[in-house]
């Protein structure tokens, strides 16, 4: 079998080139002799390497100077806790906007350290497929320490492809699956967080992105390698960071950069998108379950017309070295995750795949 493509949520696929590189600089990195997860994070060439990831990423997505860059643990979910934590006080009301499945975790983890979670509004269902609710329905507090959000639920395939700019509360963005994937104005948001295993680099990494007057406002019981103030001051070691997966994730910039931009990134991102959901409108033998308005250019969830068929079309695609399709276990079905790294044949490769499952099966 030729070298696959990798369709898995996340874990997802890395670029091909940065995974090649790593594995020629594993053993000697920078010609040192040892492993770049050999070297403290204090060594002045680790922190070279680490402060220059911040910066393309700032490059990249054009981040404004009064924000703060954090690289951080636990993932999305740690970042669930954190933001509650970092900018509401325990006796505050937070709004959240329910897209989906992790924004329901969130939502049950904010409610731990706030007096009130303030859900506005959810996922409802139309004649042309599931939608989140119109911005006209949502029933924003108006007090709120700041209004929650996922524009991309990765688990539906829902996304939200408008900034909800008439917020007054600082908007947070779980952005774990959109990040880099096309131009975002960062100055419309008070934290975008993302975690890493998507479009970034290795599971269980995290990146926050945080507006300076945000920071200083944490719960006197916050963690403190979760207090954004102190990651901040400590240019995001205050304790030992993930030393590979900052590194990985550098490399994963600087690919970005020779890719383009995130600016290219978008114009590829679309074409995929919509190379996938078109071959799915124009068959009877699959269907997506998302209104058009609200479809993810990044998670494409497909049904089958006869779900008996579901294990015979993994087996076969895995078999032509298409992975990861399997719908996630709360929804089921089938599911492609399009990210950054997942190049235009890989998309090309499984609408093949699927044309011809459907005529031998039709």
């Amino acid at each position: 079998m030729t070298a696959p493509f990798n369709f898995s949520a996340g874990p997802a696929m890395l670029p091909r080139a940065v995974l090649e590189r790593a594995q020629e600089e594993l053993r000697s990195w920078r010609g040192s002799g040892i492993s770049v997860m050999e070297i403290s994070h204090r060594d002045p060439a680790f922190m070279q390497m680490a402060f220059q990831a911040e910066q393309d990423l700032r490059d990249l997505m054009a981040i404004p100077q009064n924000y703060q860059v954090l690289f951080m643990h636990g993932g999305g979910r740690g970042q669930f806790s954190a933001v509650p934590q970092n900018i509401a006080a325990p006796n505050a009301t937070v709004d959240y906007l329910n897209c989906g499945i992790w924004s329901d975790f969130a939502i049950r983890e904010a409610q731990k350290y706030v007096a009130k979670v303030n859900v506005v509004a959810g996922v409802i269902d139309t004649d042309q497929g599931r939608a989140i609710a119109p911005a006209n329905s949502w029933q924003v507090s108006e007090d709120a320490a700041y209004f929650h959000y996922c524009p991309n639920e990765t688990v539906d395939g829902l996304a939200l492809h408008q900034i909800p700019s008439h917020i007054k509360a600082p908007l947070v963005a779980d952005m774990s699956s959109t990040i880099l994937s096309e131009p975002l104005a960062v100055e419309q948001f008070g934290i975008i967080y993302a975690g890493a295993q998507k479009n970034i680099g290795p599971s269980g990494f995290a990146i926050a992105i945080v507006r300076e007057d945000l920071l200083g406002h944490a719960q006197g019981s916050t963690s403190t390698i979760m207090d954004y103030t102190v990651q901040a001051q400590d240019r995001s070691m205050y304790n030992t960071p993930n030393t590979w997966a900052w590194y990985l994730s550098g490399l994963v910039f600087e690919w970005l950069k020779e890719q383009g931009g995130v600016a290219a990134m978008g114009a590829i991102n679309q074409q995929k998108a919509d190379l996938l959901y078109r071959y799915i409108d124009s068959s009877a033998f699959y269907s997506n379950p998302v209104h058009p308005d609200y479809r993810s250019k990044m998670n494409v969830p497909f049904l089958l017309a006869d779900s008996a068929l579901d294990g015979k079309f993994l087996q076969l695609a895995e078999a032509q070295g298409l992975l990861g399709l399997k719908g996630h276990r709360f929804v089921g079905g089938m599911r492609a995750s399009i990210y950054n790294a997942m190049p235009l044949e890989g998309v090309q490769a499984l609408v093949s795949f699927m044309q011809e499952f459907e005529q031998k099966h039709t």
